[in-house]
């Protein structure tokens, strides 16, 4: 018994530290960490088990629990959201190419998540799998969501035809007085910035969509199918576990030369028990972490257990809210946002 204590004590600890593991170095590691929540339950029942046994066994899976306490605020939160009248409102959703139909039925209707996209309320709103259709007044997301004005400042990075196009784009209230692209993988992945002037403050965001696995939910619906295609599953998730790390850090490179104080929202196709949450949370804070409730899953398929949808920001701010909006499931991404606040005048990152 103490021989296979020691040895699960022992794999606990190296899955704790695999999250600082690049998996450009050994790419396995990214793998890893999703086998963190389970070995987190197993030591806590451990606890339970030697409790009542009354055996001094019972200090391994104390000292694995200690050691891996961060990984609890990351998975589940019960803050008090606050309701402050300063600050602006972040929106980031993956709208799934806004679930349009190409049927000429649909052609006079708008889709319900444009809909939804464009009456939110928010200050800044930040787009992943943006589809744009120039030909067609009901598709024009650009133009409809831009609210008469409301918005009318915007950058957006497209891949596609004239006429219609898909990719990353970030509206807001306020005057953009710079933009740019940090990196972009393919039509649909990468990583924009818009600096927003606020008064006297300007503000970096950064609208993100890091590598997609590529694999159909429908194959991970049944058992059937994971059987028949793990190979290839193993397969994608190594590759995109790989690539994030290294968009990644392209990504935490360019916010370190910020001359802004920084938020950061989209799609990180990554659970919070990754290299790439890690290494963003090393520098900046989460709003989930900071004003979140409950385990704020983002996603919106038969693995309905992942937060991969994310807002981070600068420590610099005040993170008052933030909400999975679960009652809006157009796309296979849940919507998130988040309300910021800081006292002006801010001060650059450091």
């Amino acid at each position: 018994m103490r021989a296979i204590v020691l040895l699960f004590f022992l794999m606990s600890l190296l899955l704790f530290f695999s999250v600082y593991i690049s998996p450009e170095i050994f790419s396995y590691t990214g793998l890893l960490p999703l086998l963190i929540p389970v070995f987190m339950i197993l030591n806590l029942f451990l606890v339970v088990l030697f409790l009542f046994g009354r055996t001094r066994l019972i200090i391994y899976p104390l000292i694995v629990l200690a050691v891996g306490w961060k990984f609890f605020p990351i998975t589940f939160q019960w803050n008090q959201p606050a309701t402050p009248n300063e600050g602006i409102m972040i929106l980031s959703f993956n709208a799934m190419f806004f679930n349009q139909s190409w049927s000429p039925k649909s052609k006079e209707s708008i889709s319900n998540s444009i809909e939804w996209a464009r009456n939110f309320p928010a200050d800044i709103k930040c787009f992943q799998e943006f589809q744009q259709d120039f030909s067609t007044p009901s598709r024009n997301a650009l133009k409809l969501i831009s609210k008469d004005g409301e918005y009318q400042y915007k950058y957006h990075s497209f891949g596609g035809s004239n006429k219609r196009s898909q990719g990353l784009a970030i509206f807001s209230k306020y005057p953009i007085v710079n933009d740019g692209m940090v990196f972009d993988n393919r039509t649909n992945n990468g990583s924009i910035f818009v600096d927003v002037k606020i008064d006297k403050d300007t503000i970096r965001i950064y609208n993100t969509h890091l590598e997609s696995m590529n694999i159909p939910a429908e194959e991970l619906a049944e058992l059937e199918g994971i059987k028949k295609n793990y190979r290839e599953t193993i397969r994608k998730l190594k590759n995109g576990i790989v690539m994030r790390a290294r968009q990644v850090e392209l990504l935490m490179e360019h916010i370190a030369n910020s001359p802004h104080p920084v938020i950061l929202a989209g799609d990180f196709n990554d659970v919070p028990y990754s290299y790439t949450y890690f290494t963003v949370r090393s520098s900046l804070q989460n709003a989930f972490e900071a004003a979140g409730r409950g385990f704020g899953f983002t996603y919106n398929k038969v693995l309905f257990f992942l937060r991969i949808d994310h807002i981070f920001t600068d420590h610099g701010f005040n993170v008052h809210q933030f909400k999975t909006h679960r009652e809006v499931d157009y796309s296979d991404h849940y919507p998130i946002s988040a309300k910021i606040s800081w006292k002006s005048p801010i001060q650059p990152m450091e």
